[in-house]
């Protein structure tokens, strides 16, 4: 029975942080329909991340701000993520999708300037991180409908970012090790 019940709210200390061996693991397909653990597990990140984004109650539960958290970054061996984001038009975007997968993705790539960040890393990391600047994704939707996302931009950026997750790749492994802020030819900066 996991705690991460409709009654439970993640806080800071929930949250792995780089070094955790889960995080450098690849997860493990959810059965579909979802259990109702699951579906109670990805509520609890969803909020998780609302409240996060909620001045008040995140200077009360002492949280920093996140668009997005996957299970393995609260010790769930479980291929799925929460998602909750504004992209560059101020539209909202609320995800809670399970077995992901990127069905095809655009040429030309995007990164943000001030680089990434995650909830899992402490430390401020300098370097550009490359995405797909327009990507397809099919997974399946909390209730086991599967579902196909159409993202560009800062949506599509952090998905990619929660897929990595997924796959046990932390978001400085994709910056150059010679060059961390090395521009490829289809690159350009989100903002």
């Amino acid at each position: 029975m996991s705690k991460f019940n409709s009654n439970y709210i993640i806080t800071m200390k929930d949250i792995l942080r780089e070094g955790q061996p889960i995080l450098h693991q690849e997860t493990q397909e959810v059965s579909i329909p979802p259990k109702k653990e699951d579906q109670d597990t990805l509520r609890c990140m969803l909020q998780f991340l609302k409240n996060s984004q909620d001045p008040k109650l995140a200077q009360k539960y002492h949280l920093r701000a996140g668009v997005g958290l996957s299970a393995n970054q609260i010790g769930l061996n479980k291929r799925m993520f929460a998602a909750y984001l504004t992209d560059e038009k101020g539209n909202l975007h609320e995800y809670m999708l399970i077995n992901p997968k990127l069905i095809s993705h655009s040429v030309a790539m995007i990164y943000l300037p001030e680089s990434e960040g995650c909830l899992s890393v402490d430390r401020p990391i300098a370097g550009y991180v490359h995405r797909y600047e327009r990507i397809k994704v099919k997974g399946f939707d909390i209730n086991g409908d599967e579902i196909e996302l159409k993202l560009r931009g800062f949506p599509a950026i952090v998905v990619q970012h929660e897929m990595d997750h997924l796959n046990g790749i932390m978001f400085y492994d994709r910056i150059n090790k010679d060059d961390p802020f090395f521009v490829p030819e289809h690159a350009r900066s989100l903002y």
